[in-house]
């Protein structure tokens, strides 16, 4: 199978899941980047964090406009995590990839049994608690840095299970923390992004923007609850392999 079939492919489910999920994108990019499209760990995380970028933005015009975007929540935790994710981005280049690899593993398979376990949330009125906000969001600020991903995967589950927001106003809200974080990521590796492989990484860009779309557009027609263990089970699966993969 050809390279740019594997980017088509690849960025339409990234796409599908950032749109449906809030999150799991930069989860699903790495590796895909890596074992599918022949990428280093290095040009990976910088070409994951523009292909999240971009995608976000997309989706999250979309969600915006559905109203499932909380914008106080969503910039308490993206103004929390800029200073971490550009200290994060600067350290990264100092870890050895194999504890790159494992860390992100752990990380996300972490987030995923916390979102097993969770219920789901109270359909009342959210109470946002400006510090608890802050604290998570510097949090995912540094995963975003040193891991290079968006933060998506772990933003959805702190804004259920930390700060009570339904699960359909997470994935919304996760977006506008997901772009912000990328960007704060990027601007320290902005030497990097120019030594890309831009014949891979636009095609892969342009299908994660269209399934970006059809991703809203399942998250509407499919339950929360649902589509909060789908997401728990897909990144179980990716961490397990993921961790498989750095151990052996």
């Amino acid at each position: 199978m050809s390279t740019l079939i594997l980017a088509l492919a690849a960025g339409a489910v990234i796409g599908l899941a950032l749109g449906a999920l809030g999150g799991g994108g930069s989860v699903l990019a790495v590796p895909a980047l890596i074992y599918l499209l022949g990428f280093s760990p290095a040009g990976a995380t910088t070409a994951s964090l523009v292909i999240v970028m971009l995608t976000s933005v997309t989706a999250l015009v979309a969600h915006a406009r559905d109203g499932s975007v909380r914008r106080r929540t969503g910039l308490l935790f993206a103004a929390a995590g800029i200073g971490p994710a550009m200290l994060g981005g600067a350290l990264a280049g100092r870890i050895p990839a194999v504890v790159l690899t494992a860390s992100f593993a752990v990380v996300a398979g972490v987030a995923a049994l916390r979102m097993l376990r969770s219920r789901p949330a109270a359909e009342g009125v959210v109470t946002v608690r400006p510090g608890r906000a802050a604290v998570a969001g510097a949090g995912l600020g540094a995963v975003t840095g040193v891991l290079g991903v968006g933060g998506g995967f772990l933003a959805v589950p702190a804004l259920v299970s930390v700060l009570g927001l339904r699960m359909r106003n997470a994935v919304g809200t996760s977006l506008l923390v997901i772009t912000v974080n990328s960007l704060a990521a990027l601007t320290t590796r902005a030497g990097t992004v120019e030594e890309l492989d831009w014949a891979v990484v636009g095609p892969f860009v342009g299908a994660a923007i269209l399934g970006a779309w059809d991703g809203r557009r399942l998250s509407v027609k499919v339950s929360g609850h649902t589509l909060q263990r789908i997401f728990a089970l897909v990144l179980l699966a990716v961490a397990a392999f993921m961790l498989i993969d750095a151990v052996l």
